[in-house]
């Protein structure tokens, strides 16, 4: 949860307080989950709503290049470390990649940013990302492709390059060896991404896969999970105190009233 916040909200103070907000209020309103669904899905919607809504109190939405310039089709070049044979190359350029795309995500519009955060740092599935921000499957998967092109594009735009091959298929065939791509990496993991054939792929399309690869691989890393002491000692407390108010319901239930645990039931 704190590393949901930290990459939405940006800042480590707002993500703190979102996160002790986020149990705040899963506690005041825990009397309303019907258990429909899974309890880490719902947390995960409140912490959205308000991360979203920090979002909008501090800073202006940012505009986004159109969905045709993210495009790789009318590029000339290719970035040197996705264009080397595997397992040759810089290992410190491969770096610098990874460190740009961490530092771009930030830059991204929130309805891009979010279901990237979701997706490809939490890793959840892309129905319980649907789930969370209540948008159709099809709506989060096109602003996942979308968020993971324009990444592309800003961490290609700082690297060494090379001429980039020709294509030696059609275009249609290419976007749809790309969408492949794109539905391989929903699945779940860089691995997963790896499923488009490498026979059916000419040497343009096979650098631009293994730049997908590196934005996909810089958001696995983003890998920030510890919730600092002072945090989790907030949250524990308001659990604790939680728990003994309870107690001390069902001890003493008001006349007329069933204890809480009992409600729970």
């Amino acid at each position: 949860m704190h590393a949901l916040a930290l990459r939405l909200c940006r800042n480590r103070a707002d993500a703190e307080d979102a996160v002790q907000d986020v149990f705040t209020q899963a506690l005041r309103k825990w009397h309303t989950f019907r258990g429909e669904s899974n309890p880490g899905t719902w947390l995960y919607t409140i912490a959205v709503r308000m991360c979203k809504a920090r979002i909008r109190r501090g800073s202006a939405a940012r505009r986004m290049v159109a969905a045709s310039q993210l495009m790789p089709w009318g590029e000339t070049t290719v970035m040197e470390v996705a264009a080397a044979p595997e397992g040759r190359e810089d290992e410190h350029e491969k770096e610098e990649a990874i460190e740009r795309v961490q530092r771009e995500i930030t830059r991204l519009p929130e309805h891009l940013r979010l279901p990237l955060v979701l997706k490809d740092v939490v890793e959840l599935s892309v129905e319980n990302v649907a789930e969370v921000l209540g948008l159709a499957v099809n709506t989060v998967k096109t602003r996942l492709h979308r968020a993971r092109l324009a990444l592309r594009k800003a961490m290609t735009a700082g690297a060494a390059s090379v001429e980039a091959p020709m294509p030696i298929y059609e275009k249609q065939v290419c976007l749809d060896l790309l969408k492949a791509k794109m539905e391989a990496m929903d699945r779940g993991g860089v691995a997963a991404g790896q499923r488009v054939p490498k026979a059916e792929l000419c040497a343009r399309c096979r650098a631009v896969f293994r730049e997908l690869d590196l934005v996909q691989d810089a958001c696995s890393r983003m890998d920030d999970m510890k919730l600092p002491s002072a945090l989790r000692e907030k949250i524990l407390g308001e659990l604790k105190a939680r728990e003994a108010a309870e107690r001390a319901a069902s001890a003493h239930p008001r006349r007329g009233r069933k204890p809480v645990a009992a409600r729970r039931r």
